[in-house]
């Protein structure tokens, strides 16, 4: 019986034309074949299972063969076969993974200096060279860099940025890019047709979505979930036999976690998690999903070329109206913390749960994201008009004084004020007002123009100014924000430096009072009677609270 050989060995491309999704590289390649112009040493790049190591093969076998055809190899040829059959000892490929100490570079120096035996060209495929020790990349310089004729050099890696820059000068780049859904998924069908596997359409996208670029994941995956199932391979299946939750079911969680509905994603959780489904490809479906979400709100109609294919159109088009930038980005992050949590801890079903919960209620969470999100989505909320904002009622103008209604002392009636120059009552101070308009401002300037520090040094038109004036007719109220800033100007100077400038401003004499802000309040609801100091004798009359 024949031994089953695995779907991506046994379609590994032959020709450069049998490569799919790299055509800028393959018919580089092809010219310079045809036009003699190789060069001795090639550096090939790009993520997994892009075509790297077979394009390496196929160039091996394209310097070597007797009959090419337009730069691709005849496969017919004694050396073709040789190559093809791994028999021909002039055609290495080493594993730089588990031959990467400065000893296995130097045999290899020594070997390469010697003609080839059964083909025109000695060609080294290195592959994983970012796995070469320093001292290894050091006695593989010489050689790169001045080869003999006979000699080419292919060089492999998935990780460009740790090859050394004296080897990246010396090679010529080939990058290879990520293979698009549509070429893998055409190379799924063609591949299901020659080995009588009934691929259902939505089976080969799948799948090719899955793959994320690579062809040789594609086909594995296409490896196994035929041998596990029989009949059509349906995308039903292929979730089954991975162990995915799938397109539907990932947008049904989202819904709920769109609609703050708790219990049904829990719920939904917990029913997929009984079915066995991975943990860790449930995040990443759901993140995926997210993201096509994510680029609709951001991009539009020009995103959906960016889609990933976990959602149709019409899905992600409502479920963008639904949700709000700051909250998908706010999602992304939860997942990506909590995917990257499953490796220290022990409990990943508790830590998928967590993370279900916080983004079903974004209320339980205070940090900036959190809030943000949830801020965004109130004020879509008031621009759609789903939340209306009544109209708050006008309160009637006040003046500067209200801001201490709070904090001041009561001021004394008609029966605490002291007697006037002629024995009779004051009458009650009139409503309270700032006076003209600027008059406090005009008021400060000029005093702080007269006095000196550091009594001028009170007087400011800051919001936080220690000192602030209130007119009540021909009273003016010096309000101070504490006992220090009251007793620093119960200064006869300032006192009258401030009647004298605000009498000439408002053209009739003025009184100044002096309120502490935070004295207590006498024992009556109303202040201690004005002191009697100076009344008789001057017009400056102050106020102090016990």
């Amino acid at each position: 019986m024949a031994t089953y050989q695995a779907l991506y060995r046994k379609y590994r491309p032959q020709t450069f034309d049998d490569v799919s999704g790299q055509m800028a590289v393959t018919q580089t390649l092809k010219t310079q074949l045809v036009s003699g112009r190789m060069s001795h040493a090639y550096l090939f790049t790009g993520s997994r299972g892009t075509g790297k190591t077979s394009c390496a093969k196929i160039l091996a076998k394209a310097v070597n063969c007797l009959n090419p055809d337009n730069g691709n190899p005849c496969n017919c040829c004694s050396a073709c076969r040789a190559i093809d059959s791994g028999s021909c000892m002039d055609v290495l490929e080493i594993d730089a993974a588990s031959n990467n100490g400065v000893d296995n570079v130097r045999d290899l120096r020594d070997d390469a200096v010697y003609s080839p035996s059964q083909v025109k060209m000695r060609v080294y495929i290195i592959d994983e060279v970012h796995m070469l020790s320093i001292s290894a990349f050091n006695a593989l310089l010489k050689i790169i860099e001045e080869p003999p004729e006979h000699l080419l050099f292919i060089l492999a890696t998935t990780e460009l940025h740790k090859v050394p820059a004296t080897i990246l000068s010396r090679c010529q780049r080939f990058s290879f890019r990520r293979i698009s859904q549509e070429d893998i998924a055409a190379r799924l069908q063609y591949v299901a047709y020659q080995e009588n596997i009934d691929l259902d359409d939505g089976a080969a996208r799948v799948i090719a979505r899955l793959a994320d670029g690579g062809m040789r994941d594609g086909l594995s995956l296409l490896d196994q979930c035929a041998s596990a199932t029989t009949g059509e391979l349906t995308a039903e299946r292929v979730y089954a036999c991975l162990g995915i939750a799938g397109e539907q079911k990932c947008g049904e969680l989202l819904g709920y976690i769109t609609a703050h509905d708790t219990k049904n994603a829990l719920e939904l959780f917990n029913r997929l998690y009984t079915e066995g489904k991975d943990l860790s490809a449930l995040l990443d479906e759901l993140a995926c999903l997210i993201r096509d979400l994510l680029v609709m709100k951001t991009a539009g109609n020009a995103g959906i070329t960016m889609l990933s294919g976990v959602a149709s159109d019409q899905e992600v088009l409502m479920l963008t109206k639904a949700l709000t930038s700051a909250e998908l980005v706010r999602m992304m992050n939860l997942i990506q913390t909590t995917l990257a949590g499953f490796t220290r801890n022990a409990s990943r079903r508790m830590d998928a749960e967590l993370c279900i919960l916080e983004m079903c209620q974004p209320e339980l969470s205070l940090d900036a994201k959190a809030l943000n999100a949830r801020l965004t989505r109130l004020e879509d909320q008031i621009k759609s008009g789903a939340i209306t904002v009544a109209a708050v009622p006008q309160k009637k103008a006040a003046s500067a004084v209200d801001d201490f209604d709070d904090d001041r002392p009561p001021m004394p009636d008609d029966s605490d004020a002291p007697p006037g120059e002629d024995g009779s009552m004051m009458p009650p101070p009139p409503p309270q007002s700032d006076g003209p308009i600027g008059f406090w401002s005009d008021l400060v300037s000029a005093v702080r123009k007269e006095l000196r520090p550091p009594g001028s040094g009170f007087f400011t038109n800051s919001p936080q100014a220690p000192v602030r004036g209130v007119l009540r007719g021909n009273r003016l109220e010096l309000h101070c924000s504490n006992k220090f800033i009251a007793e620093s100007i119960d200064k006869p100077e300032i006192l009258e430096t401030v009647a004298r400038k605000a009498g000439a401003m408002l053209g009739q004499p003025v009184r100044v009072f002096i309120v502490d802000l935070t004295a207590k309040p006498a024992g009556n609801p109303r202040m201690e009677q004005l002191m009697k100091f100076g009344m008789e004798h001057s017009d400056i009359v102050k106020i102090k609270n016990n």
